[in-house]
């Protein structure tokens, strides 16, 4: 397939899915507008399955190992939003609305006692509640009297990510892609359950780890394939399947890192370093941000663009930005290009600075995201 061209937007997928089903969420009629933009078609239930890790160009690049998530008649693709990351974009998924509005930018942020908030783990002390004070499609959906059911492991149920970004509804625990299949299944064929979510992230740890053009991320992407080619098979009458992505991937080679605990320039005169390496967010000491990108102009050249906050915030990257949301970005944001990334080696463990597959920045390959539809 071509990849020149997509069908919208992550943020449509489950509002369309909602609106695909027919149901009418308290706010208006921003779900039918989601199902209208995606052009999908009517249904009596809808299963969302969501891939970590899956872009749309490495699934096309080992197509001939998931024949049914590659299928011309079935493969659309969306475009995340910025950061290109798995907080930033679940909640995307789960709100219909960008980092501006949730306050999900990135893989760790600036948090409200000035340390580093981790929007994955959730260390420290935010209530995510709190922090992402967006409506989820799940709270208006039993709002406006519907069931929605999340499936995905034990640990996850009560998670902060679950809670900033796909709060509301119920959680039905499994732990094998093979048992998450059996249990969306099931709650499918309960008569009260409108809509269904499965999460997947095995794909997107082995890229990390040992990069996506890897055999074992082939292996595991075949078994997904197979897994959920058996889904679509066995979906009930009238069930609208739809697969995406929170991200894509690229694999960063070690030659094209740099580490900031390694220059001088780089480290001075910021404060704290957050974000992902890909996607770096600078929190400067007070009015010195423009002296700060200056410097990181000049020692990295064309390997990344650089963005003042002012301009980030207007460039529509992240979407409309409420004022809660602003101090969140960084004075500085570092957006890789190419195949670079930006370590520190004075925070990360060994473990984070070997990860070869990595994503966050504005490319097509991390950007873009895959859209199967299958209509049972």
């Amino acid at each position: 397939m071509s990849l020149d061209g997509t069908a919208g937007r992550l943020g449509d997928v489950l509002l369309g899915a909602v609106g695909a089903c027919g149901i009418d969420l308290p706010g208006g009629a921003e779900a039918e507008a989601a199902r209208a933009r995606l052009a999908l078609p009517r249904s009596r239930k809808a299963c969302v399955v969501l891939v970590d890790g899956l872009g749309a160009y490495n699934l096309v690049d080992r197509a001939s190992r998931a024949p049914f998530l590659s299928g011309e008649e079935r493969l659309r693709s969306v475009r995340t939003t910025f950061p290109s990351t798995t907080a930033t974009n679940v909640t995307y998924l789960g709100t219909g609305r960008e980092g501006g509005r949730t306050r999900m930018l990135g893989y760790t942020v600036r948090g409200g006692g000035g340390g580093l908030l981790n929007l994955v783990s959730w260390n420290g002390t935010a209530d995510p509640e709190q922090w992402q004070p967006e409506a989820t499609v799940f709270e208006r959906l039993e709002r406006a009297g519907h069931v929605a059911v999340s499936v995905g492991p034990w640990r996850f149920a009560d998670s902060g990510l679950t809670r900033a970004a796909l709060r509301g509804g119920e959680y039905s625990p499994a732990q094998s892609l093979p048992e998450r299949v059996d249990t969306a299944l099931r709650e499918l064929r309960d008569p009260h359950v409108d809509v269904v979510y499965l999460y997947w992230g095995e794909l997107d740890a082995i890229g990390h780890r040992a990069g996506w053009q890897c055999a074992e991320w082939s292996d595991e992407l075949e078994a997904i394939d197979t897994e959920l080619a058996r889904l679509a098979r066995m979906l009930p009458p009238g069930t609208l399947l739809m697969v995406t992505a929170d991200h894509g991937m690229v694999d960063v080679p070690a030659t094209e890192r740099t580490d900031i605990a390694e220059d001088d320039r780089l480290r001075r005169d910021v404060d704290l370093v957050a974000g992902e390496p890909r996607a770096v967010h600078l929190y400067t000491r007070p009015g010195r941000a423009d002296q700060v990108a200056a410097r990181w102009r000049e020692v990295l050249g064309d390997s990344v663009d650089v963005r003042a906050r002012a301009e980030l915030l207007t460039s529509g990257l992240i979407g409309d930005v409420t004022p809660q949301a602003r101090d969140v970005v960084g004075d500085v944001v570092v957006i890789a290009r190419g195949r670079h990334a930006v370590v520190d080696s004075r925070s990360q463990s060994a473990s984070s600075l070997a990860l070869i597959g990595m994503h966050g920045a504005l490319t097509a390959e991390e950007t873009t995201v895959p859209l199967v539809t299958v209509a049972g």
